[in-house]
């Protein structure tokens, strides 16, 4: 079992940039496809962003064209290159295996975009 640990987020005022970093324990080589999922609270966890071993991108609607996924293999860390934050993408941040519902969630990381 490969184990994912999320870091990067914190306050951020509006239109600001995040990078979040998801770092596995092993090598993620052998996984298909990488996702970054959010909650806010009082809501359901989303999608926000996935990447397979190919290198393809998908993005939710709320996110496209300001938010950029990105797997480094020989560092085995997945990235969300996060620009023109809103104040509606506060949430906590995950990263897991897209698809794969006998994994556990992390802690997450927290993002908070606010003046």
């Amino acid at each position: 079992q490969v184990q994912l640990v999320e870091s990067g987020g914190g306050l951020v005022q509006p239109g600001g940039s995040l990078r979040l970093s998801c770092e596995a324990s092993g090598s993620i080589v052998g996984i298909s496809a990488m996702a970054w999922y959010r909650q806010a609270p009082g809501k359901q966890r989303e999608l926000v962003a996935a990447i397979t071993s190919g290198g393809y991108a998908r993005y939710a609607d709320s996110v496209k064209g300001r938010f950029t996924i990105d797997r480094d293999n020989p560092k085995n860390t997945v990235y969300l290159q996060m620009n023109s934050l809103k104040s509606e993408d506060t949430a906590v941040y995950y990263c897991n295996i897209l698809g794969d519902n006998s994994r556990s969630w992390g802690q997450g990381t927290q993002v908070t975009v606010s003046s």
